[in-house]
């Protein structure tokens, strides 16, 4: 089982079973990773998607991954950072694990996080890299015969940086 962090466009993984997607509660594409993975996939995701009545903050729902280079995608919902008193670590640990069951139940060995809830809805980059690699560190204790990769694909230097100093710390 092996954790890495990797720099880069988490669309064109090629070393994955299953992309997680920071969607919106619609699941029907946004901004950010989200429209990025919508455009990739083609229009055949956003079809899938609609059939999925939207998603929970913290739920995770799996679709198909059509032009994408791995099989599956999981949309989840990360909170809206509110200055970290309103759930916000509890749902965002929710995230995690709820994404590792989907992946699980889908037979998905191989799958990639991106840094979810940093972009748009504002969650602190350092405190969710804390949240993400202590949930993901936790579940595993129980799944990890489940899977042979986890890695979070990062968009720039300052995220892959976070993370990396929680993943060593």
């Amino acid at each position: 089982m092996e954790i890495k962090l990797v720099l880069g466009d988490i669309t064109r993984l090629t070393d994955v079973d299953a992309i997680v997607n920071a969607a919106n509660n619609s699941l029907l594409g946004g901004g950010g990773v989200d429209g990025a993975i919508h455009r990739a996939a083609g229009p055949e995701l956003l079809e899938e998607c609609r059939t999925l009545n939207g998603c929970a903050t913290g739920e995770a729902k799996t679709t198909k991954a059509y032009n994408l280079p791995c099989r599956y995608v999981i949309h989840t919902v990360g909170p809206i950072w509110h200055g970290g008193s309103s759930n916000e670590a509890s749902l965002l640990a929710d995230c995690y694990r709820n994404s590792l069951i989907e992946a699980q139940k889908n037979g998905a060995r191989r799958v990639a996080f991106p840094s979810i809830s940093t972009g748009v809805y504002g969650y602190p980059v350092d405190k969710a890299a804390e949240v993400a690699i202590k949930t993901v560190k936790d579940v595993l204790r129980s799944m990890s015969s489940s899977f042979d990769l986890i890695e979070w694909c990062l968009f720039d230097n300052r995220t892959y940086n976070a993370y990396e100093t929680v993943l060593k710390g």
